[in-house]
């Protein structure tokens, strides 16, 4: 798929780790320009000039609302059109509801639900208006099957896949598709506080996936005709038991 995406323009949120960067590399050498989007500003900076003159830094605050409502005119300012957009950000809070803290469950909340439709809205109206665009979401296999030890995450993926498939059948009429990936367990920065050697013999034992490979999932979804939507994907590592 080398140089697929020569000439577009994509901007991926959560970008400066995980899969959100490895995403913007995928992105970047298929062609296209990209702005990698996150509220880690020394980090995303640094990222961006490390990866070269068509990576670009916008440091948004997805979780204040006039942020948000301000990327597209920033994108637009230092790209000139948008052709993809990927919501990647989000965080994670598993556990026992009983044992839970419902303010770390709205933190989450707000960034995994809140965050993605109203960054999703924010770009509609120039994907609209151009008749054209790809908009990704990162959703999560607990998504599509309820996972018993993180009641939270998993409502908030059910809550991402219901607005991806209602979404989609509103704006196809203006060309734009609209799907999302989800992934199994992916070694990100949600898993930080894994103790090195349980990494390993995750990734050893197939239960653990790189996010590499999600990036690889989400760059063939965009390089289909444009008469065929790739709506869902999902990807596993070989051995979890879902």
């Amino acid at each position: 798929m080398e140089q697929a995406l020569l000439g577009k323009v994509a901007a991926v949120t959560g970008a400066a780790s995980g899969i959100g960067l490895e995403c913007a590399k995928a992105f970047l050498a298929a062609g296209a320009s990209v702005v990698l989007i996150d509220r880690a500003e020394k980090t995303v900076q640094d990222l961006c000039s490390e990866l070269g003159s068509r990576a670009i830094p916008l440091v948004i605050n997805l979780t204040d609302p006039a942020s948000v409502t301000g990327m597209t005119a920033q994108i637009l300012q230092k790209t000139g059109h948008l052709d993809i957009f990927h919501a990647n950000a989000g965080s994670y809070v598993g556990g026992e509801v009983v044992d839970g803290d419902p303010d770390a469950w709205d933190r989450m909340l707000n960034l995994n639900v809140n965050a993605v439709f109203r960054s999703i809205h924010a770009v509609l109206p120039h994907m609209v208006e151009r008749k054209t665009g790809d908009i990704i979401v990162t959703s999560s296999v607990a998504g599509l099957t309820p996972v018993v030890w993180e009641p939270i995450y998993t409502a908030s993926k059910h809550a991402v896949q219901a607005f991806v498939h209602t979404l989609r059948r509103q704006v196809m009429k203006h060309g734009i598709r609209v799907g999302e990936v989800a992934p199994g367990p992916v070694v990100t920065a949600l898993l930080s506080d894994w103790p090195k050697k349980k990494l390993d013999d995750a990734l050893a034992d197939g239960s653990l996936m790189e996010p590499k490979e999600v990036a690889a999932a989400v760059l063939f979804m965009l390089t289909r005709p444009r008469n065929v939507t790739i709506r869902d994907i999902v990807i596993l590592p070989q051995s979890l038991d879902l």
